[in-house]
């Protein structure tokens, strides 16, 4: 009997990684990603000897009081549970189960996070602290300047190609999470700042088969730069600079939506160009931007200015 449930779990198993590769279009880390989740709840699941199509709220509950007990930090309980209710969805769809046992399962509180955000000023000193002097220096101006100017995530500028460039028309396409992809402006500063790259990069004559179409190379390896590498150069540039704040690569992705949302950008447009699939993503940079529009009312509204 054991042996036919732990088939059935394989099948299920199986299907449901299909599911999240074919309909769902998700990458091969993420889809990984969320099977070895669901591997803790089957677990789980396993010792208590219930059966998948038999769980109950209260037994995930047990379960998320369990994550909880061994140390599992809140905003990894959320992402299993988030699996979780993926998974029962897809029993849902395939006419395994009719009703969803997740429906009521609430995830950890988590406290809004509010991430670093650089000025202009200080994205002007990191770039001020390039070394033009090395071979890689005009690569890693266009690479700050690409991040800020376009919004994107490290892997994204990573994976950029050159014809998803179309630079003359001011826009380059831009493969995001789950392969979808979007149309993104370019600014002429990182329009500039990326043809005076391109001049070095047609030089290169160490290019690595395969490698040919990617925008960001290394000059020594002749490979596309990886997100190591622009986390490494970023820091070094940000000591330089004498930036005391907390800075990735995705720091300039913060930086670029919050100063749109400043400008008086749509929340909309933000989204498409962050090409975040739910608005309440974006939203996070309301909360930003809130607290600058409380100290500008505080200082300019006539009711809140002293008068003598």
């Amino acid at each position: 009997m054991k042996t036919d449930k732990k088939e059935q779990n394989e099948v299920l198993l199986r299907k449901y990684k299909q599911y999240l590769r074919l309909e769902k279009s998700l990458s091969a880390n993420t889809v990984d990603a969320y099977l070895t989740d669901l591997d803790k709840l089957l677990a789980y699941l396993t010792l208590e000897g219930i059966h998948v199509f038999d769980v109950t709220l209260d037994d995930l509950h047990n379960f998320a009081a369990g994550l909880k007990d061994i140390g599992i930090h809140p905003r990894s309980q959320a992402r299993i549970l988030s699996g979780i209710r993926s998974f029962y969805r897809f029993l849902i769809l395939e006419d395994y189960l009719e009703d969803d046992p997740t429906a009521l399962l609430e995830s950890p509180q988590l406290g809004m996070h509010l991430p670093d955000v650089l000025t202009v000023e200080e994205i002007d000193r990191i770039i001020a602290s390039v070394d033009m002097s090395k071979v890689e220096g005009q690569r890693n101006r266009a690479i700050i300047e690409t991040l800020y100017s376009c919004g994107l995530r490290v892997s994204e500028l990573c994976n950029l190609h050159m014809s998803d460039l179309y630079l003359e028309e001011g826009f380059m396409r831009v493969e995001g999470k789950g392969s979808k992809q979007r149309l993104v402006p370019v600014s002429p500063r990182a329009v500039n700042e990326l043809q005076t790259y391109f001049q070095q990069r047609m030089a290169m004559s160490n290019i690595k088969p395969g490698h040919e179409d990617y925008v960001f190379l290394s000059f020594r390896r002749g490979t596309k730069l990886s997100r190591i590498m622009v986390f490494h150069f970023i820091k070094e540039l940000v000591e330089l600079a004498g930036i005391q704040k907390t800075v990735s690569p995705h720091t300039f992705r913060h930086s670029f939506a919050t100063h749109l949302l400043e400008g008086g950008a749509n929340l909309r447009a933000i989204q498409m160009m962050l090409g975040h699939e739910s608005i309440g993503t974006t939203e996070i940079y309301t909360h930003i931007d809130r607290t600058m529009l409380r100290e500008a009312i505080l200082e300019h509204h006539p009711r809140n200015i002293h008068r003598d």
